[in-house]
């Protein structure tokens, strides 16, 4: 791994989400496009918890949802099989994207696949480096997206969508998670789910 073509690849994959029409408030107030703030809250979050991370797990932290708003799940039934669907086809989308990116910019054929892999997620809990992605994108989602999406939704399904959020995370993620500093809703939520 060599910070250059780790650089190149972050500044590539920043560039396509900067064009995410959805704008979500920065780390300063200041309004940045969503995806674009959320593939570097992934990042930090991967660095913070395992700064050992090898370069295929960087690229997919900083990847994973690589040109989301091409997919919206509006664009899906309102069901929970057009919800799967429109997941397992984001998975795929999103690797697809990223492979293109990385195939641009001269990465190896090895790297390239385990990079699509882990953004698929593949084999998450076998997986070490896929469970690890899996955490930061966890933790950034209770850290930042949380309090917005929450209220968005019924109570009970967010108490559900918390219990699955905190099954798909390691006992390490799990262990970061707790000492995040939520917002009165969000603890009210997260010790309804996790029965405390």
């Amino acid at each position: 791994m060599t910070a250059d073509r780790l650089a190149r690849a972050y500044a590539a994959f920043d560039a396509a989400n900067a064009h995410d029409p959805v704008s979500v408030p920065g780390d300063d107030g200041a309004p940045v496009p969503r995806e674009w703030i959320n593939a570097r809250r992934v990042s930090t979050w991967l660095e913070r918890m395992y700064p050992q991370a090898g370069e295929a797990l960087r690229l997919a932290a900083r990847a994973h949802h690589l040109r989301r708003w091409e997919h919206p799940r509006s664009g899906y039934p309102m069901t929970r099989e057009g919800y799967l669907r429109w997941r397992a086809e984001l998975k795929r989308f999103h690797a697809e994207q990223a492979g293109a990116v990385l195939a641009q910019l001269g990465f190896d054929a090895d790297t390239l696949a385990r990079t699509q892999a882990l953004i698929r997620r593949e084999r998450l809990k076998q997986d070490a480096e896929a469970q690890a992605l899996e955490d930061a994108i966890c933790l950034a989602f209770l850290q930042y997206d949380f309090d917005a999406f929450g209220p968005q939704h019924d109570e009970a399904k967010v108490i559900g969508i918390v219990r699955k959020t905190w099954a798909k995370m390691s006992p390490v993620g799990q262990a970061a998670a707790a000492t995040l500093p939520l917002s009165p809703y969000a603890q009210g939520i997260v010790a309804r789910a996790l029965g405390g």
